[in-house]
């Protein structure tokens, strides 16, 4: 089955969602990027075809997408649509977010043939660091060629999804958020990447109130001025460390 365009269109504020779905993606042919993730963001296009394909990607938060994520989502509009859904998650669990996923973009009209759940390190603390790897990468690859090979036959069937409905709480931000110190040097970066427009432009404090604390600015920062270097933080880190230190597998779905 040929495809007209290959799309990878993703939320993706630490760059793990968008390696999941990139890595899936591209494996069909080179994928044009639609990163949803700043407040700013758009994409060219807002409507897609039958002949083409597209994989979503969103990080969940505490077992939902995040309800950002599918804002930006709900701006799509699919024609029958067939698509991948891909969500990651830092080694807890998916909770319902995988099915919410795939009941939101059925009803913007993308057609589900296949989804994943994957583990990508976690934003707090040292939590399966270095993930997604080169062996979760090469299990993407291995998943998305039977996804190739159930659509060379035709077969556009709707895979069976865990999760529960209604779905659990969840969706929401996290209730850490990242000082700056006074090495900032006012470049500005981490005012415009912010997904939630939530660093102030002018003196590039964080605003809690809009701040989701993906520590996407702590990312990125070239002088590592934004930091979460706070006694409370650094306790939680720890616990949480290790609790999640069991390592939990990518689960895949045709």
């Amino acid at each position: 089955m040929n495809f007209a365009h290959i799309w990878a269109v993703y939320f993706s504020a630490t760059g793990t969602s968008e390696r999941g779905a990139l890595a899936i993606a591209n494996v069909f042919g080179q994928a044009e990027k639609g990163d949803l993730t700043r407040f700013d963001a758009s994409l060219p296009r807002t409507e897609f075809g039958a002949d083409e394909l597209v994989v979503f990607g969103a990080p969940v938060y505490g077992g939902r997408i995040y309800k950002g994520a599918a804002e930006r989502f709900r701006k799509l509009k699919g024609n029958s649509t067939p698509c991948i859904v891909t969500v990651t998650y830092g080694n807890r669990d998916f909770d319902d977010a995988l099915l919410e996923l795939s009941d939101l973009v059925k009803e913007l009209g993308f057609r589900p043939v296949a989804a994943a759940a994957l583990i990508g390190e976690h934003t707090y603390g040292n939590i399966q660091k270095g993930r997604p790897g080169e062996d979760d990468l090469a299990e993407d690859a291995a998943f998305t060629k039977n996804v190739l090979a159930k659509l060379q036959q035709g077969d556009l069937s709707e895979p069976e999804i865990p999760g529960n409905r209604p779905y659990k709480e969840g969706g929401n931000g996290g209730k850490f958020h990242p000082l700056t110190a006074e090495s900032c040097v006012k470049c500005g970066l981490c005012a415009r990447e912010c997904p939630e427009g939530a660093v102030d432009p002018e003196n590039f404090l964080v605003n809690p109130d809009k701040c989701i604390a993906c520590f996407r600015c702590i990312r990125r920062c070239p002088v590592h001025a934004k930091n979460m270097d706070a006694p409370e933080y650094r306790e939680f880190a720890e616990m949480f460390t290790k609790k999640l230190a069991n390592r939990r597998e990518n689960a895949y779905f045709l």
